[in-house]
């Protein structure tokens, strides 16, 4: 495919060029395995000496579609895709880190990683620090210790939607020696590119504006292949021999692409986190959308945090679109537009939110986010729940928050739906 193609076109036509008297549209290999006509060519591959698909469990035709797809819109070198968002932070950890390893990760994260990083992984021997992301990079940079491995962030919080400075968590990262990786979930790579300012590592869930219709779930890893793992001592597992491929050398054999490598063949090949084929078909399609549905989704965004900002039952509103918004110079400076989720507050506090929640006719109460219909949540009873109330504080949950989640109705509907809860309360 031709380079320098907008990101428009890469949606629509990357990932699958077929041949002549091909399908137009890449099909689904519904297959767990596939077919050689020699011993040694399965060989090479399990040595590998060659690629090719053998197991979906490692690979699969359809996935790799999905996979060149988002590689091409991040701009990066490689992917791997795998069954949801939390799959892929777990790739991303387990790739780069052992018992005894050390993450930064800024706190105001999804609650979901939040407790994968501060307790499941801890139980493992792997430690995360979290940090207030508005510090200064001297405060955060305190934070790194010999044993940090990665440095850790989401362009746009969930649920509170802060956006991160990427810049100044590139260098803490660049300062500590380490990746830095971002969840580029919410803004997708249509209204940011993290790759662009600074980042080492993209994440995505899947599952949410990237399949956009909440049919599909699935998560990936996308690597921009320029970080330079020989330059110390501090990842083994890809600069000393893997006994596991009889001593294979990542960085030596494969170059940029050894982090995806290493993640593809021994992560996922042990752990077995893979994506559907039927899911990377249904992903790869929803993408082709993509650009459209993330200004819409912008458009009805902005004109609701408008609203509920100038209404005289709601206590506040964060989005970051608005002017008043404390991440306002932030997605001025990294994002194309800011997307359909925002957080607000009712005025009466928790019982009030709840009464609004328990009032909406068009928009869902779902646990779901960042899709073609309308929803909303309740993060501290739900999302979040699993949290101590000082952990929810440090997240940015609090006990009136709702998060909402802009579909693509008429935007004087989904006004009207609160319009009409609002005045119960």
């Amino acid at each position: 495919m031709k380079k320098n193609l907008h990101i428009e076109t890469l949606a629509v036509q990357a990932g699958w060029e077929p041949k002549n008297g091909e399908p137009r549209v890449a099909p689904i290999a519904q297959s767990t395995t596939f077919k050689y006509d020699t011993a040694e060519e399965l060989a090479k591959l399990f040595d590998l000496e060659i690629s090719g698909h053998f197991y979906t469990r490692l690979s699969n035709p359809t996935v790799e579609v999905l996979e060149k797809k988002m590689t091409a819109l991040e701009g990066g070198v490689g992917a791997i895709a795998c069954s949801s968002g939390q799959s892929a932070t777990s790739i991303l950890v387990t790739n780069l880190c052992e018992a005894g390893d050390h993450i930064v990760s800024a706190g105001t994260i999804y609650g979901g990683t939040s407790n994968l990083l501060g307790h499941s992984f801890k139980k493992l021997g792997i430690e995360t620090t979290f940090v207030d992301q508005d510090a200064s990079e001297d405060e955060i940079f305190a934070a790194v210790r010999p044993n940090t491995k990665l440095i850790f962030g989401e362009s746009l919080s969930n649920p509170s939607v802060k956006v991160l400075d990427f810049e100044k968590f590139a260098s803490v990262a660049r300062r500590a020696g380490v990746p830095f990786a971002v969840d580029n979930t919410f803004p997708t790579p249509y209204l940011c590119r993290p790759f662009d300012y600074g980042a080492n590592i993209v994440i995505h869930s899947l599952s949410k504006y990237a399949d956009g219709h909440a049919c599909s779930l699935g998560g990936i890893v996308i690597d921009k292949g320029d970080f330079d793992y020989s330059a110390s001592d501090k990842f083994p597992g890809l600069t000393t021999p893997d006994e596991s491929y009889h001593g294979l050398v990542y960085t030596k054999t494969f170059g940029n692409l050894a982090f995806i490598t290493k993640a593809r063949t021994h992560v996922m090949r042990d752990f077995g986190m893979m994506m559907s084929p039927m899911n990377a078909w249904l992903t790869n399609m929803n993408l082709e959308t993509l650009p459209l549905r993330m200004q819409k989704h912008s458009e009805n965004g902005m004109k609701l945090a408008e609203y509920l900002a100038s209404h005289p039952k709601v206590e506040w509103v964060e989005y970051p679109g608005l002017k008043n918004s404390p991440s306002a110079g932030l997605a001025k400076k990294y994002l194309k537009a800011c997307g359909g989720v925002m957080t607000f507050g009712p005025k009466g506090g928790r019982a009030a939110a709840e009464k609004l929640l328990n009032s909406l006719e068009l928009a869902a109460l779902v646990i779901h986010v960042a899709d073609t219909r309308t929803g909303v949540l309740h993060p501290a009873s739900t999302t979040h729940r699993q949290l101590s109330d000082e952990e929810q504080k440090a997240t940015g949950i609090l006990p009136e928050l709702i998060r909402v989640s802009v579909g693509l109705e008429h935007i004087d509907d989904i006004i009207a739906d609160f319009e009409q809860a609002l005045a119960k309360i």
